[in-house]
């Protein structure tokens, strides 16, 4: 699958990126990087409409940045840049998230093995960090666990190495599915079930925990949807938005049965846990 990366360079009078990363989110843009004054964005070849950005750069965007590139990165071209580039992410000291070609540290136990391609879940995002804090800090003996959205399938690998059972993964990225089983073989794990698609398979399921790492829209949408799929003492974990979404996201969750447990933050990025009435 192709991609196209777009390099932003930010303007000095725009404070930060936040606003540029929510507005191309909304575009179809998936995964975000900040070199500097530069924002690099990617976007699947087929989803990028070039006018988009022209529009919005005459009305929302104006301010935020002076000017910007755009590549077209094909497959090798990505898994080359990521072999270089891409470095181990360690949480707490408790976890190591790391590609093959890492070394794994003596000190610490716990590790999940991600072949670094395309899909989001490498554990660079600050929304990543945050759901895996989560999973270290949660039992999950026994639990069955849903990993919505899954991307790399990081936060389904870890579950299942803390005990849950069983384990299911979805996304309606053919890349990011693939890229899931793959990453399932990595860590020596087999009975995890990989599903292309989205919320709707949900109907009919039950977990005791659902975790949902996407965006502000989709999860407003398909809240619920996740709230059918969850038992009364439940949780539902969430994130992928901004500080500035968490209202919108808590009244969401409270209008389908759901009550605050807390949340966290990091950079401006939220994860909120929530428990099923």
């Amino acid at each position: 699958m192709d991609y196209y990366e777009l390099r932003f360079r930010l303007a000095e009078t725009s404070g930060d990126s936040d606003m540029l990363v929510a507005f191309l989110g909304d575009i179809g843009f998936e995964s975000f990087v900040e070199e500097g004054d530069v924002l690099k964005a990617y976007i699947q070849a087929t989803d990028f409409d070039e006018n988009c950005i022209q529009n919005l750069s005459e009305e929302s965007l104006k301010g935020l940045y002076t000017s910007y590139e755009t590549e077209l990165i094909g497959d090798r071209n990505w898994n080359a840049v990521w072999e270089s580039e891409y470095d181990p992410v360690i949480i707490d000291d408790r976890l190591i998230i790391r590609a093959p070609f890492h070394r794994k540290p003596d000190n610490i136990s716990l590790e999940i093995i991600i072949e670094p391609k395309m899909s989001f879940g490498t554990a660079h995002h600050e929304t990543t960090r945050l759901m895996l804090r989560y999973l270290l800090d949660i039992d999950l003996t026994g639990k069955s666990f849903l990993d919505m959205g899954c991307g790399t399938a990081s936060l389904a690998v870890l579950a299942r190495k803390l005990g849950a059972n069983p384990v299911t993964a979805i996304d309606n990225d053919e890349w990011a599915y693939n890229n899931s089983i793959e990453n399932m073989a990595n860590n020596n794990i087999s009975d995890i079930s990989v599903l292309l698609g989205d919320a709707g398979l949900l109907p009919g399921m039950s977990f005791d925990i659902v975790m949902a790492n996407i965006n502000r829209n989709i999860l407003l949408r398909d809240i619920p949807v996740y709230s059918a799929c969850v038992p009364g003492d439940g949780l539902m974990l969430v994130s992928g938005f901004y500080t500035e979404d968490l209202l919108s996201i808590t009244e969401c969750a409270k209008k389908s049965g759901f009550e605050p447990v807390d949340h966290r933050t990091e950079n401006n990025w939220v994860a909120a846990c929530f428990k099923k009435k």
